[in-house]
């Protein structure tokens, strides 16, 4: 079994998502990351050991920690702040 947690910053980031499909969307992926958390595309260069999910406008990242059997939510950023 997978255990999941957040980041207090991720949790004030998607309090603060005022579209209501846009937050469906973001539900929708992080079920599908719990459920396969190999899902995410492995992030490069300062974001290594991290992995992604693209979410417009979003980009979803999360760490997954294979030894443990844990995934670590980190914030979600805005594809014009990257």
């Amino acid at each position: 079994m997978v255990t999941v947690a957040c980041s207090t910053r991720f949790e004030k980031t998607i309090r603060k998502i005022q579209v209501a499909s846009v937050k469906e969307r973001v539900k929708a992926q992080i079920r599908k990351i719990i459920n396969n958390p190999q899902t995410g595309k492995p992030m490069r260069y300062c974001r290594k050991n991290t992995r992604g999910v693209n979410i417009p406008p979003f980009q979803l990242s999360y760490y997954f920690d294979k030894n443990h059997d844990k995934i670590v939510f980190l914030a979600p950023c805005h594809k014009d702040e990257q």
